[in-house]
């Protein structure tokens, strides 16, 4: 019996939006001795090639090593079902299966990464649930959605749960990921001061006044 290829991963890192409750622009802030969008491409580039940053039209970006593939949103102020679509189409050419995660999420673990992909089985989308509340900015994504969400954002479509009714979606318990993440701090994302402010003492580095 021939053996079915093994499917390609890469990681997508979306960065392009407005940071209204942060006050400043979440991708720039300081995060040890780097910014929160390199911390972020270090954090995927550990288990998963090539990465993709996802960016604003004019978004001025620091600079990232010669490998990551850097994508202008397609679809402008549309969301993150936008930047999503961005990334799968600069993806696809490189690999079958993405993570996407947000910019701001830098207790990311690598072991919960290779889980949720571990998760995709036959689906088109492996997305965590927590309760009611689904995390599509730590999920994995097939690249050939890329023409779908296409379909539904010119349709006026902007939340990437609109994919449910148009893919095939395996929602992974997000307690059932705890063997590899035990407090979920993968799913911690700052958006206020007084959170990205907390996060620098929770991971050692000084506290921004």
């Amino acid at each position: 019996m021939q053996q079915e290829p093994r499917l390609t991963v890469g990681g997508i890192v979306l960065c392009g939006g407005h940071s209204r409750r942060m006050g400043s622009a979440k991708y720039s802030l300081p995060f040890g001795p780097t910014t929160m969008l390199e911390h972020m491409v270090d954090r995927l580039c550990e288990s998963l090639a090539p990465v993709v940053v996802v960016a604003a039209p004019d978004q001025q970006l620091p600079q990232l090593p010669p490998s990551i593939l850097v994508a202008r949103d397609i679809h402008t102020d549309a969301g993150p079902l936008a930047g999503i679509h961005t990334g799968l189409l600069a993806l696809a050419p490189h690999a079958d299966i993405a993570y996407v995660t947000s910019c701001d999420a830098p207790f990311l673990r690598t072991a919960l990464v290779n889980e949720m992909v571990n998760r995709l089985g036959s689906a088109d989308l492996a997305i965590p649930k927590d309760g009611d509340y689904h995390h599509p900015l730590a999920a994995v994504y097939r690249t050939s959605l890329a023409g779908v969400i296409d379909r539904l954002l010119h349709s006026g479509a902007r939340r990437p749960l609109s994919l449910f009714k148009e893919a095939r979606v395996h929602e992974v318990d997000v307690d059932s990921l705890r063997e590899v993440d035990p407090a979920l701090d993968s799913f911690r994302n700052l958006n206020c001061p007084d959170e990205y402010r907390q996060a620098l003492i929770d991971a050692g580095f000084p506290a921004m006044p």
